[in-house]
């Protein structure tokens, strides 16, 4: 094979991999998430190629020194230590390895794609989550054009690619002028939609009663019109406090933060998908409170007491009963001494940034950035989480979500297969795993489970996930019974755990 320089260095194959004479050749894969080393790795070794894998660009660096002769680079983008644009920048730098392809995987690619192969010189990139074929098909057409041609690609030269920080400097796009305008009307056609059919019903001499008239449009003024005119007013800006918007759709999310934090950017990020609103304070680059509204009720404050095991579900409950309606939660317990600043500050942190990580998520809806004072609350937390930190974190999450979420059908009954289960020492089922175990009963489908686990949703997926590929819990074929006859006995509740580790929040 003729793809690589460094082939002559090729060192003999390893014991129970593919043979690296074969047809197929040797990949390396670059990604910090472990699921997709795992199933990537999983996916090309069935079809006779030589994977290694590494977590990161320096560690992906070592691999490529000390083994060589690698035929293609799987690359993600995203990553700590050395990220994919600067892997690719010493790459290029290096004579034995700047002829390499790269092919980028990335959530991302729709957005940088583009401008990642032009300057990198990345022959490919592919969309997380990707199809098993299509990675298939990208890998052998890649491997297979440098076996086959002597076509020489043309390298960029390391010192002409630009900075990083440019790679994703176009974010701000301004907003037409008629944006206000839009805005107005769409106001106009929510409010028309609500009044035209009932105000047409009303008789001739009823037009003529004020009282009758007011009564029917207070009528139409239901909470859903009240949402969609809020949620329209949000394309409404008549104010100079307003510095960015845009469509989530246009512009993800992550690249705005992104901007936000290398410009040491302070204001409040205003969020809306659906019904739901996330409301970010930055200052100086970092998140110093994340709020919601409209959101899934994981994200309470009260859960992340429970989880550091402050408090117990019970106790959430009464005490949401008892407080003073206007008095934020935390703030009262704290008041109340239930718990310490220390104690509130960890579960705010926590709070922030997995609301920080669900917003990453949303597909599309509507962003804003005003320069505006910060709401009591946050003036109060001023956590200064690392915004760069959250959004790598939440970039990782996306992609392991996705790889996850394709694999669950989400509305079929799940069972827990005694037999399995009873391989595992008790001591070696952690909490949450516990959480997910104690939710399953036979009845309730993986959506249902996940709910019950009253689990993040991202740690209950995680948990399930890892359960289904190895068997310990499977989905019911058929009402009543299980995916394979070693499923026995699955609707039993789990033996109580043995320590303090997997006990029950």
């Amino acid at each position: 094979m003729t793809a690589s320089p460094t082939s002559s260095a090729k060192p003999p194959p390893r014991e129970g991999s593919a043979d690296s004479d074969s047809d197929s050749g040797r990949v390396l894969v670059i990604d910090d998430s472990p699921t997709i080393l795992k199933v990537v790795r999983a996916i090309l070794e069935t079809k006779g190629y030589t994977v290694e894998v590494a977590r990161d660009g320096t560690e992906g660096f070592a691999r490529l020194h000390a083994n060589g002769g690698f035929d293609l680079v799987l690359l993600d983008f995203v990553m700590p230590r050395m990220n994919g644009y600067q892997f690719c920048r010493e790459l290029r730098a290096d004579e034995q390895l700047k002829r390499l392809p790269v092919v980028l995987m990335s959530a991302r690619t729709r957005t940088i794609g583009d401008r990642f192969v032009e300057q990198t010189g990345a022959v490919d990139a592919l969309d997380k989550p990707f199809d098993p074929r299509a990675l298939i098909a990208v890998v052998g057409s890649v491997i297979a054009k440098q076996a086959g041609t002597n076509h020489l690609r043309s390298i960029p030269s390391p010192e002409m690619m630009m900075d990083e920080e440019d790679l994703g400097s176009a974010v701000s796009v301004p907003p037409p002028p008629s944006r206000h305008f839009r805005g107005l009307g769409q106001i106009a056609s929510v409010v028309a939609r609500a009044l035209s059919g009932p105000l047409s019903q009303l008789r001739p001499h009823d037009l003529g009663q004020p009282q009758i008239v007011e009564d029917t449009i207070a009528n139409c003024i239901v909470r859903d019109v009240i949402e969609d005119i809020v949620a329209a007013a949000d394309d409404v800006d008549l104010s100079s406090n307003v510095v960015l918007r845009g469509q989530l759709s246009k512009v993800p999310l992550a690249e705005v933060l992104q901007l936000l934090q290398l410009r040491h950017q302070t204001g409040v990020v205003r969020v809306r998908h659906q019904r739901k609103l996330a409301v970010l304070s930055l200052r100086e680059g970092m998140v110093d409170l994340a709020q919601s509204t409209g959101t899934d009720e994981e994200f309470r404050i009260g859960r992340y007491f429970i989880e550091a095991g402050l408090m117990t579900r019970q106790q959430v409950e009464l005490t949401h009963a008892d407080k003073p309606s206007e008095q934020l939660f935390g703030e009262y317990l704290l008041a109340e001494g239930k718990i310490s600043d220390e104690q509130l500050y960890t579960a705010l942190a926590k709070q922030s940034a997995e609301l920080t990580y669900e917003v990453l998520r949303w597909p599309d809806g509507r962003f804003t950035l005003s320069e505006e004072p910060f709401s009591d609350e946050a003036t109060a937390a001023e956590l200064g989480l690392n915004l760069s930190g959250l959004v790598l974190e939440g970039f990782r999450r996306v992609d392991e979500w996705r790889l996850m979420a394709d694999t669950i059908n989400f509305d079929t009954v799940l069972v827990i297969d005694q037999v399995a289960l009873g391989a595992l020492d008790d001591s070696d089922i952690n909490k949450n795993e516990r959480q997910v175990l104690m939710a399953i009963d036979g009845q309730r489908t993986a959506r249902e489970v996940m709910e019950g686990s009253h689990l993040a949703s991202f740690d209950a997926i995680k948990v399930l996930y890892q359960y289904l590929q190895s068997r310990i819990v499977r989905e019911m074929t058929a009402k009543g019974s299980a995916s394979v006859d070693s499923a026995v006995d699955s609707t039993r509740e789990p033996k109580p755990p043995s320590s303090a580790r997997g006990s029950s929040r």
